[in-house]
């Protein structure tokens, strides 16, 4: 109550007779309140200087250490429609054991002797490329045969030819000799008609040189004939010639067509026989693709597509299958303002999901249920999320990592960065600083190069 009254009780009333005032107001309780502040206070002083280790923490899950480690599904690289599943889940499976097997639906691929019958179709077209190819050899046989023949031909030719030729010149000879007949049995003739005339010779003479001049004449007008015969004779044999070669060069043009019609359709069939071989050997692997199987050790999480006669696309998932054997690692986010304090090798303590732990994030070597990892890789490119991502495997110098976790479950990452004192530790969050940046031992910090 207010100390207004002029009547002040504290004057006329001791409280030092009261038993209670002395249990109370003792000095000795004050000694001992003052010392427990001052040591107090000195501890508080002295733990602002304790080392207090910087850190960033991030929030993640558990992953594998290499992608075909991680959980999978498996998809059938064709349309399809179930037909009978060999698993159920949570089966484990070996490398190549049968999951399940469906059967066809595309029209073009449901005659069960599509692969027999696609054969005998190689078959056939094989056969037929055997035949092209002797045709082509009996082309090549006639090609050389009428060759041969039109040599034949033009040699005998080139003989009537000389022979023409020889007998123009034969003609030529008897024709000049005959008309050197004829001028002789004119002068014979006019010189008998002289002397006839002057008593010296008789008529019978004179009609005896007639008669031999006018067989003359015939002889030379005959001789004239053969001789244009002749002639005739050697242009025929030099038309001859042109004829055989223009009558053969038709021939082995045609035989030689022929032939290249007959490689080209043995091209052709050779091709045909090529895509016939791809397309058998096409259905062949198609009909191994009807057993989907297991690519690797592991176990059937979950059948994406359940139920007997439910159809399917290629490409499309059908089960998801988790790998037995698989290295752990923790999968993290930084913020983009500390990712420059990331290296590879960078210590970090690791608290899972399920395991309890006493942690303290700037004095990890007291801290209880945490585990020990290092980073392994460093995301170059920012996530979805605004971070970037970062891989931690678990250290080798520490305690191994617990046997019963599994991927996909939660973990919280701390990094462990530069040792500073508590004080500025404080000081830094009170104002927003970010960790100290570092350089770790053993690496150098990038310079560029002088050009």
């Amino acid at each position: 109550m207010l100390n207004i009254s002029n009547n002040q009780l504290n004057k006329k009333v001791t409280l030092e007779e009261y038993s209670s005032f002395a249990k109370a107001f003792k000095p000795r309780h004050f000694k001992i309140f003052n010392r427990f502040l001052t040591a107090f206070a000195i501890l508080i002083f002295i733990t602002l200087f304790l080392p207090w280790t910087q850190n960033v923490t991030g929030n993640g899950f558990i992953t594998t250490l290499t992608p075909d480690q991680r959980p999978q599904t498996i998809q059938s690289p064709i349309p399809g429609r179930i037909e009978k599943w060999y698993v159920k889940e949570g089966d484990f499976v070996a490398k190549g054991d049968t999951i399940l097997f469906i059967s066809e639906i595309k029209n073009e691929y449901q005659d069960p002797q599509l692969v027999a019958r696609t054969n005998l179709q190689r078959d056939a077209k094989s056969r037929s490329v055997v035949s092209y190819q002797e045709k082509i050899k009996a082309l090549e046989n006639q090609v050389v045969a009428l060759s041969n023949e039109r040599d034949l031909k033009r040699s005998q030719t080139q003989n009537k030819l000389r022979q023409a030729s020889l007998k123009v010149k034969s003609d030529s000879i008897d024709f000049e000799a005959a008309k050197t007949n004829l001028t002789i049995a004119e002068r014979q003739y006019n010189r008998t008609s002289t002397l006839q005339e002057e008593g010296l010779k008789a008529v019978t003479d004179v009609e005896t040189k007639r008669l031999k001049l006018q067989e003359t004449q015939a002889k030379l007008i005959s001789q004239e004939n053969k001789l244009l015969a002749s002639k005739n004779e050697l242009i025929n044999a030099r038309l001859e010639i042109s004829r055989i070669a223009a009558t053969y060069a038709d021939k082995i043009a045609k035989a030689q067509s022929e032939r290249f019609t007959a490689e080209s359709n043995q091209f052709d069939a050779e091709a045909q026989v090529t895509k016939l071989e791809n397309q058998s050997a096409n259905y062949e692997i198609r009909n191994k693709l009807y057993y989907i199987t297991a690519p690797q050790n592991g176990f059937i999480n979950k059948a994406l597509k359940g139920g007997i006669g439910e159809t399917f696309k290629e490409g499309e998932q059908l089960v998801g299958i988790m790998p037995s054997n698989y290295d752990l690692a923790v999968e993290t986010y930084v913020s983009p303002i500390d990712l420059p304090l990331m290296h590879l090798g960078e210590k970090v303590r690791i608290q899972f999901d399920g395991w309890p732990a006493i942690f303290f994030s700037g004095w990890p070597n007291a801290s209880f249920g945490t585990y020990a990892g290092k980073v392994v890789a460093i995301e170059t490119f920012i996530s979805d999320n605004g971070k970037f991502r970062i891989l931690i495997a678990p250290d080798p110098d520490d305690n191994p990592w617990p046997e019963n976790i599994r991927v996909g479950s939660g973990a919280y990452t701390i990094a462990l960065l530069e040792d500073v004192p508590i004080w500025y530790e404080l000081w830094r969050q009170l104002n927003g600083f970010p960790p100290n940046y570092y350089i770790p031992e053993g690496k150098e910090p990038t310079k560029e190069k002088s050009k």
